[in-house]
């Protein structure tokens, strides 16, 4: 617990601007912006209402979707970088883990932004692009297994909704379960980071628990259309 502790007493300022931060950037979202730009309309009245990478490319078109994808996805990554680079030179085991543990919370308050802007009455996407963008950059090879696992489901069922659910239920299954195998010593030279103790890797599930949590959450529509048999596959645009 002492990793905890020293973190949110002695640099409470670091965990301050790291997820407002974080929370502020990923407010700002692109699907609604290149909608009103290309379209002159509200990307949330538009097919399923959602301002995400999905609905882009469904009512608006392929390019819009692209330039909607990058842009979700960077603001997860500039989001992460920010407690990166504040505490650079942290050295020690401890300070790694506190420094991990930081970029895991501006991950998650970088997927709530993007789910509740403050710029756009807290009425935003539902998290799975940024939130690809965090998991590739606090622990890529967990971006790897969810990618496996979102081909092959997508492979099959054509629907970005229901691949994004499964992967969200089982993402903080796989980021624990990896820092897991990284305390037993399993394949030490892909770990993250050389030192981990029990405290960080339930902080890391926790955190991440919530994040996929949030987006199951997002996705109640989906659920519903999924019960009901009648989800979208996933078509473009033609604009």
């Amino acid at each position: 617990m002492e990793i905890l502790t020293d973190l949110f007493y002695n640099y409470w300022v670091f965990v301050l601007i790291s997820c407002i931060g974080a929370y502020l950037i990923s407010s700002i979202n692109t699907s609604i912006i290149v909608t009103y730009f290309v379209k002159h309309q509200d990307i949330r009245k538009l097919g399923s209402g959602n301002a995400g990478f999905t609905n882009v490319l469904r009512c608006v078109g392929k390019i819009p979707a692209i330039i909607t994808f990058v842009g979700d996805f960077l603001k997860g990554v500039i989001s992460v970088l920010i407690p990166y680079f504040l505490t650079f030179g942290w050295d020690s085991p401890e300070q790694q883990l506190q420094r991990s543990l930081l970029m895991y919370l501006a991950g998650l308050f970088a997927v709530l932004g993007h789910m509740f802007p403050v710029y756009y009455k807290f009425k935003g996407g539902k998290g799975v692009v940024t939130t690809a963008s965090v998991v590739i950059m606090t622990d890529w090879r967990v971006l790897v297994v969810e990618l496996i696992l979102f081909a092959l489901l997508f492979a099959f069922t054509k629907t970005i909704s229901k691949c994004s659910l499964v992967c969200s239920a089982l993402y903080p299954f796989a980021a624990a379960g990896l820092r897991l195998f990284d305390r037993a010593g399993i394949l030490p030279a892909l770990a993250p980071v050389k030192y981990t103790s029990v405290v960080f890797i339930v902080c890391v599930f926790v955190i991440t628990f919530i994040n996929g949590l949030v987006i199951i959450i997002r996705h109640k529509d989906n659920i519903k259309r999924i019960i009901e048999g009648n989800e979208n596959k996933i078509t473009a645009g033609r604009k």
